[in-house]
């Protein structure tokens, strides 16, 4: 018996040390980071440009995939369940808070199933509508909303798209239940909008700029704290009187559960100087974007920014719109 513990702590030993000196080389072959959107989309743009920055300060590829479906829980699902090597991570939008709420039977747990990186950057959306549509701003919207409740209709890229979360959020503002139209992403709602089939949509930035500079659709107010550069002139929701109104859609980069420190450490520190890539810096800001600080690019910023799930609980309840 004792020969055996023996051998077994040997074992032990052997496995651990060979588990801290994969760590210590990682990465050692590329990274797949997943995302839980399709390709083309506002987060698919986020990652492309972190991911390219990230890879050559690791040496290795990270190849970004386009795991969609079920507002971004099968993506997020499928990086729970990976091995812990750090070689397959997930970089996620604010859904990752909401989705607690929405799916009320979730296939992982979303504050334990995960070790962080930190946050990538946080997004201010813009409420937009159709070139054609009767109010000019946003005072004039809120009016014409209310009064035409029935008929008015909200596109969003599907349920927990970040499109959703603001519509869900502008309807709360102004206490108003509105007809929502669910797509299978963010190209096909803004089409529709663009060809006039919808009336609103609330949206990033990120997918948005384009069309507002083009003078393609109209543009209301942003959610952000403060006007953007890239929109001087846009006055921001609190701005146009709507209170407290402010919707930042945030990412973060985490990899599985158990994944040694040392590499979400090695992970962190890429992303922080990623953040400082002027490539990077330079299509943020042209997308109405700024990155994170090198303070939220860290494990505990995105850890506590998971605590939103408190603040989205009452807003989707309220809203009774739930994925399952």
């Amino acid at each position: 018996m004792k020969i055996l513990q023996a051998l077994l702590g040997a074992v032990a030993a052997v496995s651990l040390f060979a588990a801290s000196a994969s760590a210590q080389n990682y990465p050692e072959r590329s990274i797949t980071m997943v995302v839980p959107f399709s390709a083309g989309g506002p987060t698919d743009t986020v990652a492309r440009l972190v991911a390219e920055s990230m890879s050559k300060d690791l040496g290795q590829q990270i190849i970004v995939e386009n795991v969609g479906g079920a507002g971004g829980t099968l993506g997020a699902g499928r990086v729970a369940q990976a091995d812990p090597d750090g070689y397959t991570i997930l970089l996620h939008h604010i859904g990752m808070a909401t989705s607690a709420t929405l799916y009320r039977k979730l296939a992982y747990d979303t504050l334990n199933a995960f070790e962080y990186v930190g946050l990538v950057t946080e997004v201010p959306m813009t409420i937009v509508a159709r070139k054609d549509f009767e109010p000019t701003d946003l005072k004039g919207l809120i009016d014409y909303v209310k009064a035409n409740k029935d008929t008015v209709t909200v596109a969003n890229a599907g349920i927990g798209a970040a499109s959703h979360l603001c519509g869900m959020m502008f309807a709360s503002a102004i206490d108003t239940q509105l007809t929502t139209v669910p797509y299978k992403g963010t190209g096909p709602a803004m089409t529709d909008l663009l060809g006039g089939q919808v009336d609103i949509m609330c949206d990033q930035t990120t997918n948005t700029t384009k069309q507002i500079q083009g003078g393609t659709i109209n543009a209301y107010a942003v959610t952000s704290p403060a006007r953007l550069k890239i929109f001087p002139d846009l006055p921001t929701a609190v701005e146009s009187g709507l209170a407290d109104f402010q919707v930042g859609i945030w990412h973060g980069i985490y990899a599985p559960k158990g994944t040694p420190a040392e590499v979400t450490e090695r992970l962190s520190k890429s992303l922080q100087l990623a953040l400082k890539d002027q490539n990077v810096t330079a299509r943020f800001a042209e997308l109405g974007t700024e990155p994170s600080s090198e303070a939220d690019a860290t494990p505990a910023a995105l850890k506590a920014k998971l605590g939103e799930i408190a603040r989205w609980k009452p807003v989707i309840e309220a809203a009774g719109q739930y994925a399952d």
